[in-house]
Order: C-alpha cells, then sequence, then structure tokens
C-alpha cells in the first residue's frame, strides 16, 4: 500500500455526502442507545412485568451512550441486566444491547479488553442461557449473533488501523517530499554561488588584465577579452541548466559538470593571468553523480578563491587516485593566503558537498599559500 491508497480513501470519504461526513459520534450513539432502548423496553411493557423488569431492561441499553468511552465497564453492565432479563423469561427475541457491546469492544479495544470481555462475555452467555433452562437451538442463535457482531467489529478495527497506518504512510511521504526539496534548494544554492562566484572572479582579473595589455601585448589582450565572454557565456549556460530545475520540478532538467570538465577550469585559471597546471595521478575510475559533480565544484571554488583573494601567481590542481579515494588537492602561491575567510559561504559550501558525500575537507595555509584538499570516497556504479 502507498500514497495511492490513502488518496483512494480521502477520495472515497470526500465523496460522502456531507451530512455523512459531518454527523458527530455522540449522534450515532444517541441513535444506536434510542433504537435498543425501544426495542428492549417495549417488550416489556405490554405484558404486566414487574416495574424492575422495565428497570433492568432500560439498563440493558441506556449505557450504550457511553459505549465507545468505557466500552469494558458498558458490556458488564448490559450483561448484567441482560442476564437478569433472561433469568425472567422477559428477554427480548435478540440481546441487542449484548451484542452492540461485542462489535464495540471488538472495533475499539485493546487486545487484552478483548480477550478479556471475550472470556468473561462467553461464561455470561452461558449463564444466561443455562440459569432459565433455555433450549439448545437458544445456544447456536447466540452463538451465531455474537460471532457476527465480533467479526463486524473486528473488521471496523482493521479498517481503521489500515487508515491510520495509510495517513502515518502518507504523512512521511509528505515529510521526505519536504525534506528533499530543502535539500534541492540547498544544492541549487551552492551551485549558484560557485558558478557565480567562479565566473564573476575570473571575469573581474581578466577585465583588469586586459587593458594592461592592450598596447604592449594586443594579441593577448584579444584573448582576454575573449575569455571574458566565454566565461560569461558559459556561465549562463550552467545558471540556466541549474535553475531548470525550479522552472520544470525535474530533476533530469538540472545539468551538472563533473571531473571530465575540471580541465576547462584549469584554462580559465590561465586566462585569468595565472599559470595554472594539472596533474592526474592513478587511473581514473567511475564515480557516483555526486562524487563527480563536488569534486568538480570544489575545485572551481578553490581557484574562485585564488582569482579573487590571493594575489597568486600559480595555482597546481592535483587528482590522485586509488582503489577507493579520489583526493583533490588545489594549491596557490599567493601571499594573501591569511586573509582568506575560512568561515566563509565559499569554503563552508565546499565542506557541506564534501561531507555529503562521506569524504572530508581540509584547507588552511602552507609553505607555498594556501592549500584545498578534499578526500572523496569512490563508490563504483552499476
Amino acid at each position: 500500500m502507498g500514497i495511492h491508497d490513502v488518496a483512494s480513501v480521502a477520495e472515497r470519504r470526500r465523496r460522502a455526502p456531507r451530512w455523512v461526513r459531518q454527523v458527530p459520534t455522540w449522534m450515532v450513539d444517541a441513535i444506536v442507545t434510542g433504537l435498543v432502548t425501544v426495542a428492549t423496553v417495549a417488550p416489556q411493557l405490554g405484558n404486566e412485568r414487574p416495574w424492575w423488569v422495565v428497570v433492568a431492561a432500560v439498563a440493558a441499553s441506556a449505557p450504550l451512550m457511553w459505549r465507545r468511552r468505557a466500552p469494558l465497564a458498558t458490556g458488564a453492565a448490559v450483561g448484567t441486566a441482560i442476564t437478569v432479563l433472561a433469568c425472567t423469561h422477559a428477554l427480548p427475541a435478540l440481546p441487542y444491547g449484548t451484542v452492540v457491546c461485542a462489535y464495540t469492544i471488538a472495533a475499539y479495544s485493546g487486545s487484552m479488553a478483548r480477550w478479556t470481555a471475550a472470556v468473561v462475555g462467553a461464561i455470561g452467555i452461558l449463564a444466561s442461557l443455562a440459569l432459565p433452562n433455555e433450549p439448545v437451538e437458544s445456544y447456536a442463535y447466540a452463538a451465531l449473533s455474537f460471532s457476527t457482531a465480533w467479526t463486524l467489529g473486528t473488521g471496523v478495527r482493521a479498517r481503521h488501523a489500515q487508515i491510520e497506518l495509510l495517513r502515518e504512510r502518507a504523512r512521511r511521504l509528505e515529510e521526505e517530499r519536504g525534506a528533499a526539496v530543502a535539500r534541492e534548494r540547498v544544492r541549487i544554492a551552492r551551485d549558484v554561488h560557485d558558478i557565480v562566484t567562479h565566473a564573476l572572479g575570473s571575469m573581474i582579473v581578466q577585465a583588469e588584465t586586459g587593458p594592461l595589455l592592450t598596447h604592449s601585448d594586443p594579441d593577448r589582450a584579444d584573448a582576454v577579452f575573449a575569455g571574458i565572454a566565454d566565461t560569461g557565456r558559459a556561465a549562463v549556460g550552467d545558471l540556466r541548466h541549474s535553475l531548470a530545475v525550479l522552472r520544470d520540478g525535474s530533476a533530469q532538467a538540472r545539468h551538472q559538470p563533473g571531473i571530465v570538465a575540471i580541465p576547462d577550469l584549469v584554462d580559465g585559471a590561465r586566462c585569468g593571468g595565472l599559470v595554472a597546471e594539472m596533474i592526474e595521478n592513478g587511473t581514473r575510475r567511475t564515480v557516483s553523480s555526486d562524487v563527480d559533480v563536488t569534486a568538480y565544484r570544489v575545485v572551481q571554488q578553490a581557484l574562485a578563491n585564488t582569482l579573487e583573494h590571493a594575489r597568486a601567481g600559480r595555482v597546481d590542481v592535483a587528482l590522485d587516485w586509488s582503489e577507493d579515494r579520489l583526493r583533490v588537492r588545489i594549491s596557490d602561491d599567493g601571499t594573501a593566503a591569511e586573509t582568506l575567510p575560512y568561515s566563509g559561504s565559499g569554503l563552508a559550501g565546499m565542506r557541506e558537498r564534501v561531507e555529503s558525500c562521506g569524504g572530508e575537507l581540509v584547507a588552511g595555509r602552507s609553505d607555498a599559500g594556501f592549500t584545498v584538499r578534499a578526500e572523496l570516497p569512490i563508490a563504483q556504479e552499476n
């Protein structure tokens, strides 16, 4: 059973007549009590019964008003009164009160209460039949009546349990859906932050470098300005893909770059005026999509920090592959490493990404400048 079962139950309830959905339980109990009282008391009024027989008939039906709140106590009171009526041969055609109590106990009581009521009720029924010397047919008739009521009550209890289970499952699915939405929002925020900071940082550095080269090295200046345009177009494309999930509501709409695109980031750093090198050691392996994207974003954000803050001339990107780990290292020779905001949103976002994959991130000053190290687990995809 799943959310569709809950929807089906809710739809059937919605289609029920409005007055049925709005009838309070106390009114239902009052109607049942009234009908049982009439059916039990009426036969006693026309046969010149003693007044206490009429009182016993009322006692065998009136307590049904409280059958939901105190099913066992109601069953005991009604059963005792029915036994009194049986001993005086004043029992109606069917012991309506005890039949309703049997149904109620089976439908609304706990396991221990049901077993207790079943044992005590069986003894009471046998006593009410044996004491007035009722014929054998009466035993079969009583067994059929009470077993039918008990079965109906058991079915109602099972139905209520099923509906409650489906409601709980629907609530959990809704919570999981909300958590998934929240995770997706955080992921999109990280992607947008990484894309924007990297692109703007690279474009700012290139825009500052371009005018200086316009007269001294026109060809390189043209390349710098072309790099600004390429970086901007790439950033716009990445933003469109990352935000498509918000527009389309589809996870497939979101395109995520991975490890194969890291060389493009290194090329972008070169266009920004850095001496950038990439080294890959070991055999490249197939990794999960989360690790693939995380490795790319870590390099992207680290290079953006280097371009914006480090006042570096060189940056090295290394990918070291082992049997079960991928180690990513980005090192620069910046002179402003001590001013980098370790608690800023960029490095904090890196840490969150890496830890969500089961990895570890270390960032801080090194002998040459600033180094970011990320260690990611390799999860083979089937």
